[in-house]
């Protein structure tokens, strides 16, 4: 039996694991439940998304768009501290992380707007307005 194949839709997350649905739809819990986390708004212009970086400089978080899906990565490395004495526990993140979301492929780099403020990303994705097409007028030989 042939399964109809899912469409993407916009802000699709490429980050979800194949296996939640096989698992009853009960997702997995994830080594870093705090890290980028997103919420993503619609208004008549535009998506807006926010992201939480705490932690992260603006200078190492990057935002790529090709063939329609908008890819966000940041990093961060844990500086050396001369300390005396030994960690217990550790719980602040060092490495790299990122998310994909499917926006479109007629969404251009250039249109998207992108602000970096407090440890938080805001993105501002525009919604492509389809123009009607006019329909050109047609002659219809006449014969005789």
């Amino acid at each position: 039996m042939l399964v109809p194949r899912r469409r993407h839709s916009v802000f699709d997350d490429f980050m979800t694991d194949p296996f939640d649905s096989f698992f009853g739809g009960l997702a997995q819990p994830q080594a870093t439940p705090n890290l980028m986390r997103t919420d993503i708004k619609e208004n008549d212009a535009a998506y807006e998304i926010v992201i939480d970086l705490p932690g992260f400089e603006k200078e190492n978080v990057a935002a790529e768009l090709k063939d329609g899906i908008l890819k966000i990565s940041a990093k961060t490395s844990q500086e050396s501290e001369e300390s005396t004495g030994t960690f217990l526990r550790r719980e602040r993140f060092t490495g790299q992380c990122s998310r994909q979301f499917y926006v479109g492929e007629d969404i251009e780099e250039a249109d998207i707007k992108a602000r970096f403020d407090n440890g938080t990303l805001q993105i501002s994705v525009p919604k492509k307005v389809e123009q009607p097409k006019l329909e050109e007028p047609r002659n219809i030989a006449i014969e005789g």
